[in-house]
């Protein structure tokens, strides 16, 4: 398990990054809401989506959950 933040500002494209703990993105992000503890990074995306629609995996933490 691991803890997961999605960052509260939008990337250029709408986006909403999720970043997984240790995310060497992580520490730059000023606003994120904490999301909690999840087995997967596809639970935690699907936590963000709940406030942010658009929420997606960060490409370098969480590969297997970034589509755009």
């Amino acid at each position: 398990m691991a803890n997961y933040w999605v960052n509260d500002n939008a990337q250029d494209n709408g986006d909403h990054e999720v970043h997984k703990e240790g995310c060497p993105y992580l520490p730059q992000i000023i606003s994120k809401t904490y999301l909690g503890n999840f087995f997967s990074c596809s639970n935690a995306v699907a936590e963000a989506r709940k406030k942010y629609p658009t929420s997606d995996g960060c490409a370098t933490c969480i590969p297997e959950c970034h589509t755009s």
